[in-house]
């Protein structure tokens, strides 16, 4: 019987993607960018709602971030259970803009948006279809 968070995974787009860098990882050049057909399928407040669920299913419920321990924990589920620890800490530390050693919500999604090559094209549009830049 699957728990109601390994379900709600499965239903995430965050899955397939794992999914996707898992089988990556066998070849360390292929690398498909799923989050601009996202947000084209999604719009962009769909987009970053996912973003958020993402965000919700790998953070430590306590404290309200993505910790070591909470990416650890949760890599398993994301099917990446073959990342050692120093990368899970290169992971963390290439999203931490304050410092603190964890991530937090607003942190993930620019990290999210950071690796995206996709996204990083199409950001200004997105941005202003959001309402936050002034034409």
């Amino acid at each position: 019987m699957c728990s109601p968070e390994l379900i709600a995974l499965r239903s995430s787009p965050f899955f397939s993607l794992s999914l996707s860098i898992s089988l990556a990882m066998d070849d360390p050049y292929l690398f498909e960018d799923y989050f601009p057909s996202m947000v084209e399928r999604l719009g962009t407040e769909g987009f970053m709602g996912e973003l958020c669920n993402g965000f919700r299913l790998l953070m430590d419920v306590e404290k309200g971030l993505i910790t070591f321990e909470s990416l650890k924990r949760n890599s398993l589920l994301l099917g990446l259970e073959d990342l050692r620890d120093d990368e899970l800490i290169c992971m963390l530390a290439e999203g931490d803009l304050d410092g603190d050693g964890a991530l937090n919500q607003m942190e993930f999604c620019i990290l999210m948006f950071r690796l995206s090559p996709g996204l990083m094209d199409g950001t200004k549009q997105w941005m202003e279809d959001m309402g936050a830049i002034a034409m």
